[in-house]
Parts: structure tokens; C-alpha cells; sequence
């Protein structure tokens, strides 16, 4: 998600149903309280999660 890519590109890199990762995109956004993907995506970077490693 943090790359931009949309849920069909997710499930080919991942090897998952576009189901799959429509559902889990869901459960994300849900948990985070989040109404879009760039909202959730930014929400998770303020939190310090998906940083580039040191």
C-alpha cells in the first residue's frame, strides 16, 4: 500500500487472491481507524512503522 500499488498488484507480488488482499487492505484500514489507504499509510509512517532501515 505504501508503494501505491493497488490491490491487484499487491496479490501478484504476494502471491494472493485479490480477495485476499481486498479484504486485508479492509481490516487495515478498519484497525486504524482510517477511511483511505493514503490516510492509513500515513498514519502508520507517523507511528514510525515501514521506515527505511537504519
Amino acid at each position: 500500500m505504501a508503494r501505491g500499488l493497488d490491490n491487484a498488484a499487491i496479490a501478484r507480488r504476494l502471491f494472493l487472491s485479490e480477495k485476499t488482499v481486498r479484504n486485508r487492505v479492509s481490516e487495515i484500514l478498519a484497525k486504524m481507524r482510517a477511511r483511505t489507504r493514503a490516510e492509513a499509510v500515513a498514519r502508520a509512517r507517523d507511528a514510525g512503522v515501514g521506515g527505511q532501515p537504519d
